[in-house]
Order: structure tokens, then sequence, then C-alpha cells
């Protein structure tokens, strides 16, 4: 059995979020302030590529999504390192992020981003790159997760997901 460690990058992302969460929804506007927006040009809020990576859209999602973060992020941590995984979350992150706005901004379909998910998805991307045994079953996860809320209504960025996705396989390519 493995040995089970509290300190590991990937917990203490996991810990940031959630207290990144309570100063979201303590804040008037929190949501809006620190989601990805029209307010992200239009306002000058630069941060909001980042900060909509700690937002969340509820407690459910923030709580699905540090469940998937720490079987995700802790495997990647531990198997390809704490450098592999800050780049894969925080720089894929953050490009998913910019071309999830590029994507709002050239189909004017603009919405406030939240959550981790698109972060999240590179890890999936990156995985599933590296893990053969894994992909199928990734992809299908990925493909769900995407689109399956869209038919009972609830609102999801899908286009964040898959750009994510794609994103953690590019630079698993680059990093092999």
């Amino acid at each position: 059995m493995q040995n089970f460690k509290l300190k590991t990058f990937t917990n203490i992302i996991i810990a940031i979020t959630i207290f990144m969460y309570i100063v979201q929804i303590t804040i008037p506007n929190g949501t809006i302030y620190m989601g990805l927006n029209i307010y992200f040009i239009e306002g000058s809020f630069w941060w909001q590529p980042l900060s909509t990576m700690f937002t969340h859209h509820g407690i459910g999602h923030l709580l699905m999504n540090m469940f998937v973060l720490y079987q995700f992020g802790n495997l990647i941590e531990e198997y390809k390192g704490k450098g592999t995984l800050l780049i894969l979350y925080f720089v894929g992150g953050l490009l998913t992020s910019l071309l999830s706005f590029g994507y709002m901004d050239l189909f004017n379909a603009y919405a406030n981003l939240g959550g981790a998910s698109g972060a999240i998805s590179v890890l999936f991307g990156y995985v599933a790159l590296v893990d053969k045994y894994q992909r199928k079953g990734i992809f299908m996860w990925i493909m769900i997760i995407s689109f399956a809320p869209l038919l009972i209504g609830l609102p999801v960025a899908w286009y964040a997901h898959l750009i994510g996705f794609a994103l953690g396989w590019i630079i698993g390519m680059i990093k092999k």
C-alpha cells in the first residue's frame, strides 16, 4: 500500500481552491470578479484567466472538481513529478482559460466561466497520452462530462474541457 502524503502540491492546490471559493462566495459579486467573462477585456480584469481556475458555481461543482483533481493530480505528481504537475495544471490551465475566452469572443458566446475542470482536463489529456491503457476510458469520460450536462439543460463549458484535453495531450507530446 502506498504511503499517504498530506503535503503534496496537488493537496496544496486543493486547499487554495477551497479557500478561494470561500473568498468568492464572501465578497459581493465574487463570482463575476473571479470567473472568466467579458470583464476580462472590458473591465481590464487581467487576473481572470488564473482566478477562474479557483472559482466554482456551487459547492457540488467544487467538491466534484477537487475529488477528480485529488485523484489525477496526485497520480501525476507521484509518477511524473511536481514540476510536471505544476506545468500541466497552471500553464495548461491558463492556456485553456485564454483559448476558452477566445472561443467565447469568436462566437460572441460570452458566459461567466468558473471551475478547475479546464485545468483538470489538461491532466486528463496528459494521462490519456502517456497511459494507453487508460486512454479510451479517459476520452469517454471527457465526452460525458462535456456533453451529458447539456442534454439535461445544465450549462457547461464543453469547449474548455475539450481545449484542456487537447492541450494536455500536446504538452505531453512536447515533454516526451
